[in-house]
């Protein structure tokens, strides 16, 4: 038998102290702060900010214009008057790197977002309908499988034409696959939970059930695909400027900036450097950042 001396009354002040317990995050909130502790992630996150602060506010603040020519300063090197030096026709590269950054940047983002709309919708339809009609829509994302995505990136670009609004276009309806096969995995997965089961109980439409109840719950993947492919989309569009499929002079992207340096690299190096570095550093800042979301969404993803 226990006594009454055996045990101790704590008072209010302790009794709060002992009380102590650990704030509640929101899922958000809890996969913030598992990003913020993965370093790579973080140094990604912040070239990314960097390289579009440096796309937004460089070609303002510059008395140079992208476009603008003085041979006088043809070739020249880096100097503190033109930090990045200056190509065959006097054209200042910090501006003309700047304003290809506005150029590759959008198309990364605008490319994504719509292969992102394409994939969730055609991936969520497949996913949740399942049967034949999921099998007839999986046949079709492996045909496309089946046939490189360049492939269809050049083709498409011949037969729409060169030009900025094509490699939106193009880029869009080109790289939804891979968005549509991850949805309609993550779909077919949640679809069978209970929060799932009693919304349908209770009369809600297909429509609801999928865009109100599953694709919400989907969003992580969702956000860790499309950060994988923005870099993507900005190499594609690199290589189509670079071989002439992309835009045109006087626009200035990395791609094209690449393509006019590559004849003279070996006498003005610097040319192709900045260019290059920059594609080389900002798709390599996106791979971190979702590499880092992706451990992030999913702790028990981490090696």
């Amino acid at each position: 038998m226990y006594n009454a001396e055996d045990f101790l009354s704590l008072s209010n002040e302790e009794r709060l102290t002992a009380e102590t317990l650990r704030p509640s995050k929101t899922y958000w909130a809890d996969v913030w702060s598992r990003l913020k502790e993965d370093r790579l992630a973080v140094f990604g996150l912040a070239v990314i900010v960097a390289v579009i602060l440096f796309a937004v506010f460089a070609p303002i603040l510059s008395r140079y214009e992208y476009d603008e020519m003085d041979f006088n300063f043809s070739n020249d090197p880096p100097t503190m008057t033109h930090w990045f030096g200056c190509d065959m026709f006097g054209r200042d590269l910090f501006v003309r790197v700047a304003y290809g950054a506005r150029i590759s940047l959008a198309v990364g983002f605008i490319a994504s977002f719509i292969s992102l709309f394409i994939g969730v919708v055609y991936g969520g339809v497949s996913g949740y309908k399942g049967g034949r009609i999921d099998e007839v829509l999986m046949r079709v994302v492996d045909v496309i499988y089946s046939v490189p995505a360049m492939i269809y990136v050049i083709l498409l670009m011949v037969v729409v034409g060169p030009g900025l609004k094509s490699i939106f276009i193009t880029l869009g309806i080109s790289y939804w696959a891979p968005m549509a096969r991850m949805v309609r995995a993550e779909v077919m997965r949640i679809k069978s939970e209970e929060f799932v089961i009693a919304a349908r109980v209770t009369g809600a439409s297909p429509s609801r059930i999928l865009f109100r109840h599953i694709i919400p719950n989907a969003m992580g993947a969702v956000l860790v695909t499309l950060t994988f492919s923005v870099p993507g989309a900005i190499f594609t569009e690199a290589f189509l400027s670079f071989v002439g499929l992309g835009v045109s002079a006087p626009m200035a992207s990395w791609g094209v900036l690449c393509s006019e340096s590559v004849p003279a690299m070996a006498i003005y190096p610097w040319q192709l450097f900045f260019p290059a570095g920059a594609i080389s550093v900002t798709i390599l800042a996106f791979n971190f950042l979702g590499d880092g979301l992706r451990d992030a969404l999913d702790p028990k993803l981490r090696k």
